[in-house]
């Protein structure tokens, strides 16, 4: 069977809640599990999680069903709120929170008729200028919403940063600001802190705190690494090495020749390739784990294989393991190498790959 794996270590992710916990300590936590949980697995992922953290937040009504169908009990927030009116009745039925960002929305609740109670969240526009309503309309959305009989009472507030992973930006200040002054009459729960926030911005913990890379052992920060904050990666992607090929100087490997040895050495093809979800663009050079050291990428990336520099001695043998990105290589390393971030690689992952789910909580 071929090698290529995710391991997906929960006792991991579970540390790194607690660390989120102790960072906003005055903050209930809305752990961040859409896109399938950024590519870790929304259902085990948010089971491992239950009874932990304090909401989920997702950002479609079928990933909130897809955690009520696995008898997940913990409130589930919309953080894109609903697409069409008809969700409403799915959200009613099954006890789903809704972020509120533009008055489409608010007309379909004052058109939909239930005698239960729907718990909402209005988004406003603090800067980043992509979802939410601008904060000068918030006491025109407070009066509107006090006229629909549906809503829960009371309302909560949340905002979200355009820049917080660069701490040299200083446009998350201003930001915090411009939410604060807007929302200072209100005594409701507030949000705004992202992953990033959390780390850089403590004035934005508020009542709610949303991490979403953090949960998964990874830094949003430009620059840094999670083990910096007491985090750990929760995904190692692995493989083993199919074959060993002596090259000579001058002679090149992979499609297009895009590179060449510059010395006599031995090429590790390794079983994992773009069809796996390893970037195709990541460039010569690309760190890659093998038996305790980074070797180089080399050459361009295939659909189910890449080749590594191995070095003219080295000692490796067929079936050795490679960390792609993991414990032992943290993705925060690899992404830059093909020009992306680490969320993209986590989510890239593609079906082929086989998922382990690890849990060693008494060793944590």
């Amino acid at each position: 069977m071929r090698s290529t794996k995710a391991v997906i270590d929960l006792a991991a992710l579970r540390h790194n809640l607690r660390t989120i916990k102790s960072i906003a300590s005055g903050s209930k936590v809305m752990a961040v599990v859409k896109a399938n949980a950024y590519g870790h697995g929304l259902v085990q992922i948010a089971k491992a999680l239950t009874n932990d953290a304090d909401m989920f937040a997702v950002a479609t009504v079928q990933e909130a069903l897809s955690l009520r169908k696995a008898e997940i009990k913990t409130p589930i927030l919309l953080l894109e709120g609903i697409f069409n009116a008809k969700d409403l009745e799915l959200v009613v039925e099954h006890d789903l929170e809704v972020v509120l960002h533009h008055w489409p929305q608010i007309e379909a609740l004052q058109n939909f008729k239930t005698d239960k109670q729907i718990k909402v969240w209005v988004k406003l526009d603090s800067g980043m200028h992509r979802l939410g309503f601008a904060l000068q309309d918030l006491a025109l959305i407070e009066s509107t919403l006090a006229d629909i009989s549906c809503l829960a009472n009371p309302i909560r507030l949340m905002s979200h940063f355009a820049s917080a992973d660069d701490p040299e930006d200083d446009f998350s200040a201003t930001q915090l600001e411009a939410f604060d002054q807007a929302t200072k009459h209100i005594t409701t729960e507030k949000s705004m802190a992202n992953s990033a926030g959390i780390l850089t911005q403590k004035n934005a913990h508020y009542d709610w705190v949303r991490p979403g890379l953090l949960l998964y052992g990874c830094s949003p920060l430009i620059g840094s690494e999670a083990s910096e904050y007491d985090l750990k990666p929760v995904m190692s992607l692995e493989s083993q090495i199919l074959a060993i090929k002596p090259i000579k100087k001058g002679e090149s490997t992979g499609y297009g020749r895009h590179w060449f040895a510059d010395r006599d050495t031995n090429l590790g093809l390794v079983a994992i390739g773009y069809g796996d979800g390893y970037p195709r663009h990541a460039k010569n050079g690309t760190p890659i784990w093998v038996n305790g050291r980074t070797v180089p990428l080399v050459g361009r990336v295939s659909m189910d294989m890449l080749a590594v520099d191995l070095g003219p001695d080295c000692q490796d043998a067929v079936g050795d393991r490679v960390v792609l990105w993991g414990k032992e290589l943290p993705a925060e390393r690899v992404a830059p190498h093909a020009d992306t971030i680490p969320y993209t690689l986590f989510c890239g992952v593609t079906k082929r790959v086989r998922f382990y789910y690890k849990d060693k909580s008494n060793e944590m």
